[in-house]
């Protein structure tokens, strides 16, 4: 019987200041059982019964953890239109129409990832897509999933006319003649989205397994998952099948929080294969939608600051009630306006209530004045934050903000106060690829290498710093840093092995990186080898 196995002859990041660089590490059962030189694995090698595997130089890494990923929401969507990247409308029209050809008349098409800031700024109409699928209902969520664009059809289907209003926090974008121009941003994308059947649970769990394989091919080993519902359901059916091959923090949905009241459920509940995390709130939409809530007008349309998903008393009583019941918050907040106000409404529930297992956190943060830099440090709030959306929006970031700017993505100033920093992607916003992160992290550059001094670099961060973000940051922010989050005897076996020294080579050369190895709980669970 293999007692466990032995990586030596590499370069091997910890992540422990205790002992920062080791040659080889020892993984027997699903821990790490010693940290320390090739010629001490000898000893460990003799008496036999171990795997061995020579990295011949390689770098090794704790795993990795996306603090920031809609995990069920991307394994059904690697299955519908992808839009994303698309370069013109009529390309993505193209892709429609190719996916109306082999789909039954009637049956919805499906998709995401359009970003028109990529097609000239014009927003698409429903008149668009009647060209091209006049006779399937047709919805298509943008990037950031905080807008839907659909055709006449959907609209007719979901019952949605020139009289129809939305709900709080949503807009129906209408022309001049106040017709619905098939444009329905934040809660207003419920009244066609909740029109559309869902897999069912074999299904959903298929994907799922898909999704997991695809993580550990980029060296991650676990994930913060903001979920609906049926995700729990998913993920405890994968768990008793022993099929769960990620770590998985899964975040309350906002409109459960009497449901998880009632049942007792806290943050931190579980064990260190599926956790229950924060009550996942809105507090505004996003920046390529227009709906990022802002202190200031937007720059280029005086008077409007954005949209707010929820009143500030409506904030301020779900974060109470669910802080009252030892759920910590991850609040999403994008807008320097939802930033200041989820801070506002934090300070006030920790004066009332005992804090919860898990610290509260705000996702994204993407625009915050700097009055309100240190303010997550004193509150304790962790800052889960998607570097690759500095360098994907930056354009737009500029366009709509200007030179409140300097404090967007603000990795730097936040970190420097104290902040702790989760990163992650936002998949399916963006790509999962975490190296793609750590290079944006770095560089503050895109993939082509522009702007030449990275944008606002002042803002930016080390390998070491990044590297910490994907590892360290998000096991405090699950309440797991005794568990995971660096290579330290008695920690869990969760390792990548990568082809290159990131802490050596031009930042560049970061994006290429390509993952050797990745073992979870000591099972090799990815060979990506040359």
């Amino acid at each position: 019987m293999k007692k466990g196995l032995i990586l030596q002859n590499g370069r091997i990041y910890t992540m422990d200041p205790e002992r920062p660089v080791a040659e080889a590490v020892v993984l027997r059962g699903t821990r790490i059982a010693y940290v320390g030189t090739t010629s001490e694995m000898r000893v460990w090698a003799g008496h036999g019964g171990w795997e061995v595997i020579d990295l011949q130089g390689r770098t090794v890494l704790p795993g990795l953890t996306d603090a920031h990923v809609h995990l069920s929401g991307y394994a059904v969507a690697r299955t519908r239109v992808n839009l994303t990247g698309v370069a013109s409308l009529e390309m993505a029209l193209e892709r429609v129409a190719a996916w109306a050809e082999r789909t039954p008349k009637g049956r919805w098409i499906v998709g995401h990832g359009w970003n028109h800031n990529l097609w000239g700024g014009r927003w698409p109409t429903r008149w668009d897509l009647d060209r091209v699928a006049p006779e399937h209902p047709v919805a298509l969520e943008r990037v950031d999933g905080h807008s839907v664009w659909v055709n006449s059809l959907a609209l007719q289907m979901a019952q949605v006319s020139a009289e129809t209003e939305p709900a709080e926090g949503g807009e129906i974008v209408r022309d001049e003649e106040g017709r619905p121009t098939g444009i329905l941003k934040e809660r207003a994308g419920e009244l066609v989205l909740r029109q559309i059947g869902k897999p069912d649970a074999t299904e959903r769990q298929r994907l799922l397994l898909e999704a997991f394989s695809e993580a550990h091919s980029y060296g991650i080993t676990g994930v913060h998952a903001p979920e609906e519902a049926e995700a729990f359901q998913d993920y405890q059916a994968l768990y008793a099948r022993r099929a769960l091959r990620l770590r998985v923090l899964a975040h309350l949905p906002q409109n459960r929080l009497d449901e998880a009241i009632a049942l007792g459920i806290r943050s931190g509940f579980g064990d260190e294969r599926l956790r229950v995390g924060g009550l996942k709130i809105f507090a505004d939409g996003s920046l390529g939608s227009k709906t990022a809530s802002l202190l200031e007008d937007y720059e280029d349309e005086p008077g409007y600051r954005g949209l707010p998903t929820m009143s500030v008393r409506e904030l301020d009583q779900l974060v109470r009630k669910a802080a009252q019941a030892g759920i910590a918050v991850a609040v999403h907040a994008i807008g320097d306006r939802a930033v200041r106000l989820t801070l506002d409404t934090i300070a006030r529930a920790q004066r009332e209530a005992v804090r919860p297992a898990l610290p509260h956190r705000i996702e994204h943060v993407q625009l915050i004045h700097p009055h309100d830099i240190t303010r997550l440090h004193e509150l304790g709030v962790v800052a889960s934050m998607q570097p690759i959306h500095c360098t994907s929006d930056m354009a737009v970031a500029q366009r709509f903000w200007g030179e409140r700017c300097r404090y967007a993505y603000a990795w730097r100033s936040l970190l420097d106060a104290g902040t702790v920093l989760a990163f992650g992607s936002d998949v399916p916003v963006e790509t999962m690829d975490p190296w793609a992160g750590i290079h944006a992290a770095v560089t503050r550059q895109r993939p082509d290498g522009t702007p030449l001094a990275g944008w606002h670099r002042e803002e930016r961060l080390t390998v070491e710093e990044a590297v910490r973000a994907y590892t360290q940051g998000p096991a405090f922010a699950s309440g797991e840093s005794h568990l995971k989050g660096s290579i330290t005897e008695g920690k869990v076996a969760d390792l990548v092995v990568i082809d290159r020294d990131i802490f050596r080579i031009p930042p560049q050369e970061i994006l290429g990186t390509r993952v050797w190895m990745t073992i979870l709980g000591g099972e090799v669970v990815y060979e990506g080898r040359d």
